[in-house]
């Protein structure tokens, strides 16, 4: 019997098969990458919970605890090892609502139930859907996540700015201006300077943490006066706590939170996989959506009951880590726990930490992820594919990220069914087998978008007695396409002429057979996968 994938969620735990090793192995030094990697998205994840914390309106350890527990979880468990999750600003933005008209305990519930909807959605392994996402799509994609990454970093440039309610920037506070703006320029600039040349001397430390090291022993040496970790707000705290939402258990309740637990998931769910995807291509790994669904819903559930936002893969983190090294899931683990000590141990350390260092890592994360390719092939790629990278950019940038992503599907289907739908055409040509019958050699597939263009083929009025349609070098696609030959066979009828079906596939019989056109019989036919000739007056399935 086949293995479900919630089976093999389970299976992997039992055997403690945890990808902790890459393809050459483990050694002391993939686990010193590893670790050094894992520390150096913790820095990272910081300051972004804290944001993504204020924008939702709650408190930031609510943030900090779940980029710790929906990290330390999807490491463990999730699809793809090198991907790092927590608190996000797509999910975030949903939450403001909810948290302003309703409060906290309604939001821990929602994270719950999204977190129940996710694992229905691995167990039903609707991840796989993902695949439907065209290149162009994951484009701009990937260029509308660049630029927002970057604008988020706006609200470091201003004085006493905080992130605005579509976590793309700041709205609050003025502009830095003279000496602040240029010591702060210049420390972002000396770390993305360390970030770039760091691996050309050496690989021991990972670059980013490399960085922020050394900006960060720049600034506490010299005691410059520049905006730091601590000064977002105090992420020192104790251990998250089991705490059941304090909200009535009734159908008004879950009328409440059914609409932002499905939103949540879903956008959830969307980030999680196309970050699945891209740093699959990365690291060369395939498979694991319906797994990565699984993991991210176990963790909302249990962040849900420990008084955290909830959250999803997030692809700047992610990012960051890849280029560091992590490849395999103890790097994920390492930030996770990291996380958590700077929540109860080293607090004071790490906001200490200037700002204008994690600018700079973010800043060079935005230059790698950024497809600079794709501005290239802008005018080499079709019309259609090119509008649909800008199209999704744009909405990425002004809306979010899931309401790109389905824009851009929806578009490059739509063109994709415009472009067949002008592919259907017929060769005319006189039968050879039968004397004064014409034969309509049908090309394209035949479907909803084409079904008008297929009626006009026909020249009804001056066609012979006998007329075949010939479908070989077709296919029936859909309901639309049955009722269209129906059309046709009928305006046949009425001009007391004769139509036949030629090879119209099995899987065609079954469709006219249940959606009662034509009456066939597929069984007429068991020796064969393309059917013969069909007479549409008499309803007879003769051979050819």
């Amino acid at each position: 019997m086949k293995e479900t994938t919630l089976g093999k969620f389970a299976h992997r735990i039992a055997s403690a098969d945890l990808g902790l090793t890459t393809d050459e192995g483990f050694s002391v030094g993939r686990l010193r990458i590893e670790v050094l990697s894992g520390l150096t998205v913790a820095l990272a994840l910081v300051p972004e919970a804290v944001a993504f914390a204020f924008v939702a309106g709650v408190h930031p350890l609510v943030g900090l605890y779940a980029a710790f527990m929906v990290g330390l979880v999807t490491a463990i468990f999730g699809g793809r090892p090198g991907m790092i999750s927590g608190a996000t600003g797509a999910l975030a933005v949903v939450m403001v609502a909810l948290v302003a008209d309703h409060g906290v305990e309604y939001l821990f519930a929602t994270v719950v139930l999204m977190g129940i909807l996710q694992v229905v959605a691995g167990v039903m392994k609707w991840g796989k859907f993902i695949r439907l996402v065209p290149h162009p799509v994951m484009l701009g994609f990937v260029n509308g996540l660049a630029i927002v990454i970057f604008l988020a970093q706006m609200t470091q440039f201003k004085v006493s700015g905080t992130v605005e309610s579509t976590g793309h920037g700041s709205s609050g506070g003025e502009w830095l201006s003279g000496g602040p703006m240029i010591v702060m320029l210049a420390l972002v600039g000396l770390t993305m300077a360390i970030v770039y040349l760091m691996p050309k001397v050496t690989k021991v430390i990972p670059a980013p943490l490399a960085g922020i090291g050394i900006v960060a022993a720049v600034v506490i040496g010299f005691g410059l006066d520049v905006p730091r970790v601590g000064d977002m707000a105090a992420i020192k705290g104790g251990l998250p706590l089991f705490h059941i939402p304090m909200v009535p258990l009734n159908w008004e309740t879950f009328e409440i939170i059914l609409p932002y637990a499905v939103i949540l998931a879903a956008i959830g769910l969307i980030e999680s996989l196309l970050t699945l995807n891209l740093v699959g291509e990365m690291t060369g790994k395939r498979g694991g959506a319906s797994q990565e669904c699984i993991a991210q819903g176990a963790s909302n559930v249990l962040t849900g009951f420990f008084g955290g936002m909830g959250g999803c893969a997030m692809i700047g983190q992610s990012m960051i880590n890849v280029k560091s090294g992590g490849r395999t899931r103890i790097a994920g683990i390492a930030a996770s726990l990291f996380l958590l000590s700077f929540i109860l141990f080293a607090s004071p350390m790490i906001e200490q930490i200037p700002l204008a260092a994690l600018v700079g890592v973010m800043f060079m994360v935005v230059i790698g992820t950024f497809a600079w390719n794709s501005i290239r092939i802008l005018t080499k790629v079709p019309l259609t594919d090119a509008f649909v990278i800008l199209l999704v950019t744009g909405v990425t940038v002004y809306s979010d990220l899931a309401v790109a992503v389905v824009v851009g599907v929806i578009v490059s289907a739509l063109a994709y069914a415009w472009n067949n739908a002008r592919r259907i055409h017929a060769i005319e040509r006189m039968s050879h087998t039968e004397e004064g019958a014409k034969v309509y050699e049908i090309q394209g597939p035949l479907f909803f978008g084409s079904t008008d263009g297929f009626i006009e083929l026909f020249h009804i009025k001056d066609d012979p007695d006998v007329v075949i349609a010939d479908f070989a070098g077709s296919r029936v696609v859909d309901q639309s396409a049955l009722q269209a030959i129906e059309a046709v066979a009928g305006k046949y009828v009425d001009a007391g002429k004769t139509l036949r079906l030629r090879h119209l596939g099995r899987d065609c019989h079954k469709l006219l057979s249940k959606a009662g056109h034509l009456m066939i019989d597929s069984d007429d036919d068991p020796d064969y996968e393309i059917a013969v000739d069909y007479d549409v007056r008499t309803g007879i399935l003769g051979g050819h």
